[in-house]
């Protein structure tokens, strides 16, 4: 079942219009915009959101309120945090949103900070670790494990604040987190845990680490940095020029001023907790609100399979296809770890993306979709491996284009390969359709790769089935059986 909603988000730095549309459990942007209003920018002097701020935002709700109408969105959810929680004339932004037919919810610091939590959460099922959620004039600390959110806390700890702390002297920002840290009970309760990072300016930083050491794979979510390589961007930001950081593709222009306080406040809420290690999320409070409104359910489902599902159903010539193929293949590969079984299941689930491309470019529209998708619960080793069976399942053949084996291990590519293989074999035989599979079968059995059917259905296998058939075994080194029992690998 799919749905469509929306979330304007008045943050502090930002708002922001985005609509899904999906599977409840990992909708897909419909459509995506922030204006960078500032609107925390003048708090720290005056308490208040300034004229100009104001102005941005008033504009902008205009405009996200008009869309959501034309885009016909039943559901829109807006929601305010920070800054307009914290000004003295917040109330004047809360009227202007009305006026457009906004409903506006002030969330408090703790429903922000489990928001940011569960959204965590949602692209992390296996989350352990502390979530830093940084917003324009807050930041939120919130402990998770379990699938659960537990002890949270909001501070005033904006990126738009940081530079007034600075400004106090060299070393009053270390002093002044030291002293929120210790004061609150969060000192070194984050030793040997990873710390996840979620907002625009820590994203902004992900993305000109990317972009220094040049990695291949242009996806934020689950990019890893150690605590050593963040003071490292810190001391090179106080020298690099706007014109190398305007060079850092995807990195907003407005967030680039924010940048060096970002890495800052990091350097030192990481120093703190007794962090060692970062893990930056794409996905934060608005998907923690998405989240939070799931039955217990739909939380507990795969997050990874529900989209590729999703996008097979869509891209797909037979909805139900992926599944049944991914069962018709599964006795090949038994002894596989579940990990390893749901990166093949996710495979099976978009192994018919390619079909209405060109078919010189089918592998390359599979490699793309595997890389480059919208993919949560996968790192980039995972995401190669059903790059690669895709590869090969759409007539890419046994090579590994770039950039796959920089991201995953020789052996690795081998076992997706063999994916592929398998893959390519059962929607030979089936063209595409179910029934097929659901009256055959494929095992492993002494030296052969068996593919069993009745004699009523024996006219499956034709001589393009033989030729993947044998393809397949020799990838496991053995011979092609054919039928009941009669092995036909010797055949042309």
């Amino acid at each position: 079942m799919t749905a469509r909603n929306a979330i304007i988000d008045i943050g502090s730095n930002s708002v922001r219009l985005v609509v899904y549309n999906g599977p409840p459990r990992l909708p897909s942007v419909l459509f995506n915009e922030k204006v960078l209003a500032g609107l925390g920018g003048s708090l720290s002097r005056t308490g208040s959101i300034d004229r100009k701020a104001m102005a941005m935002a008033a504009t902008a709700l205009a405009r996200f309120a008009w869309l959501t109408r034309e885009m016909a969105v039943p559901e829109v959810r807006t929601v305010a945090t920070a800054a307009v929680r914290d000004a003295s004339n917040g109330s004047d932004l809360i009227a202007l949103a009305a006026a457009e037919g906004l409903e506006v919810e002030i969330l408090p610091g703790e429903a922000e900070a489990i928001g940011s939590g569960y959204g965590v959460l949602s692209a992390f099922p296996d989350a352990d670790g502390i979530v830093g959620d940084l917003g324009g004039g807050s930041l939120e600390l919130v402990r998770v494990s379990g699938g659960e959110v537990r002890e949270r806390a909001s501070f005033p700890l904006g990126v738009l604040r940081i530079a007034a702390i600075r400004e106090k002297g060299k070393d009053a920002l270390a002093r002044h987190i030291a002293g929120v840290l210790k004061n609150s009970g969060w000192a070194g309760r984050g030793s040997g845990l990873p710390f996840y990072v979620v907002g625009g300016s820590w994203r902004g930083l992900t993305q000109w680490d990317m972009h220094l050491t040049r990695y291949p794979l242009p996806i934020v979510n689950g990019y890893a940095m150690s605590a050593a390589r963040i003071r490292t961007l810190g001391a090179m930001l106080t020298t690099a020029s706007k014109q190398d950081l305007k060079a850092v593709p995807n990195l907003s222009s407005g967030r680039i001023p924010t940048l060096g306080d970002a890495a800052a406040l990091l350097s030192e809420v990481l120093s703190g907790l007794g962090c060692q290690r970062t893990v930056t999320s794409s996905f934060g409070l608005r998907e923690g609100l998405l989240y939070q409104a799931l039955d217990s359910e739909a939380r507990r489902e795969d997050p990874l399979l529900a989209a590729a599902r999703e996008e097979g159903r869509r891209l797909s010539r037979f909805e139900e296809h992926g599944d049944l193929l991914n069962q018709w293949i599964a006795p090949l590969f038994a002894d596989e770890s579940a990990d390893l079984a749901r990166l093949r299941h996710a495979a099976c689930l978009l192994a018919d993306v390619g079909w209405h491309a060109n078919p010189d470019f089918r592998a390359e529209r599979g490699v793309e979709i595997a890389l480059h998708g919208q993919w949560v619960a996968i790192d980039p080793a995972g995401r190669a491996l059903v790059a690669q069976a895709l590869h090969t399942a759409l007539g890419g053949g046994s090579d590994s284009p770039a950039p796959l084996p920089t991201l995953a291990r020789p052996e690795m590519l081998d076992t997706a390969r063999r994916w592929g293989l398998a893959i390519r074999l059962g929607q030979r035989l089936s063209g595409g359709l179910g029934a097929p599979l659901n009256r055959t079968r494929l095992e492993r059995a002494g030296r052969a790769i068996h593919l069993r059917y009745a004699p009523v259905d024996a006219a499956l296998y034709g001589e393009a089935v033989e030729k993947r058939h044998r393809a397949l075994a020799a990838a496991f080194g053995l011979e092609a059986a054919a039928g009941s029992a009669v092995s036909r690998s010797g055949s042309g």
